[in-house]
């Protein structure tokens, strides 16, 4: 996938593996995983078996646009795992392969509300983490190490489109529907100790937390969130129901934050988010009830994990508020 601007495109789609998904038996079912959030905010879910990644290669020339076939062997040995331990995760999606980010598998599908166009995108992160992995076979300069796990890092994303273009009736390239202006503020620091100040994580959180009731603790789960320039939702539930739910959900949020971001970004400019800020407590009255019930059956929960580090439970059942 080679993301320009504001443009995601396709080079390419391997037909052994989508084959290999539209396999999916009708009617099967995830086995049972739990949603985590490490001590650096990042989503991962725990498999009840183990993931088995052979190695992979660390290097690929972004200009080129096709791998080659050990690559895609492996690929599509790890689907073959992931698709009958979460069968629902990947049915009805599209595998394509990213020469930008060749240890993240790519999947999509597309879906409307209204007349808009969504794009459900799907990362798997196949990078091993050594506090999160058994090493298998030790990598070298140019592979990574082979190893089992638990614990599968993705990304879950839904993205408003401006327009999918095709060729042959396949999708080539996604154009991304950008409402948000530079979110760059400033910086900090001397010398090379300079940094950028952005206000993404700001905005984040001033988006999430107008569809959640006062009170309600979800950190670190933001789920409707800044980028790409645009308002995105990230779909926890790994299922064609889950994504599908967040679909009406976020076209929503989009309808109402829309015409309020460039007064929204004006705010968080001069100050950091916080749900005293009179501009946001006054968008917050103005959001219906009803959109509030999508998020509010989630919930977080901190525990220490077996290194002693912090770590988020992420749950969804009753709706409650925390």
């Amino acid at each position: 996938m080679e993301q320009l601007l504001n443009e995601i495109k396709i080079s390419y789609i391997d037909s052994g593996i989508n084959q290999m998904l539209l396999t999916i038996p009708e009617g099967a079912r995830n086995a049972p995983y739990g949603m985590r959030y490490n001590q650096g905010e990042e989503f991962f879910i725990e498999l009840s078996s183990p993931l088995f990644v052979p190695k992979l290669p660390i290097h690929h020339d972004i200009r080129k646009p096709i791998p080659d076939a050990h690559y895609i062997g492996i690929i599509r040995d790890v689907l073959s795992q992931l698709s009958s331990i979460l069968p629902e995760c990947f049915s009805g999606l599209t595998y394509f392969f990213d020469p930008a980010e060749i240890l993240k598998p790519c999947f999509y599908r597309l879906y409307k509300a209204d007349n808009d166009v969504y794009l459900y995108l799907l990362r798997v992160d196949l990078l091993p983490r050594p506090f999160d992995a058994e090493t298998l076979e030790s990598g070298t300069n140019d592979t990574t190490q082979a190893y089992s796990t638990k614990r599968l890092y993705l990304e879950s994303e839904i993205i408003p489109l401006e327009a999918v273009m095709w060729e042959s009736g396949r999708a080539k390239a996604f154009r991304i529907r950008q409402m948000i202006s530079q979110t760059w503020i400033g910086e900090t620091g001397k010398g090379y100790l300079v940094r950028g100040i952005w206000m993404d994580s700001d905005l984040s959180k001033f988006f999430t937390k107008l569809f959640v009731q006062p009170g309600k603790r979800i950190y670190p789960f933001f789920p409707v969130f800044c980028k790409y320039k645009t308002v995105c939702a990230t779909s926890p539930i790994l299922t064609s129901d889950g994504r599908r739910s967040f679909i009406p959900f976020l076209h929503h949020a989009i309808k109402f934050l829309e015409p309020e971001i460039s007064r929204i970004q004006e705010t968080l400019r001069d100050k950091k988010f916080s749900e005293s800020l009179p501009e946001f407590e006054a968008l917050r009255n103005r959001v219906p009830e009803a959109w509030k019930a999508t998020l509010a059956r989630f919930g977080t929960e901190a525990y220490l994990n077996d290194r002693e580090q912090k770590e988020y439970a992420l749950s969804y059942g009753i709706d409650s508020t925390r």
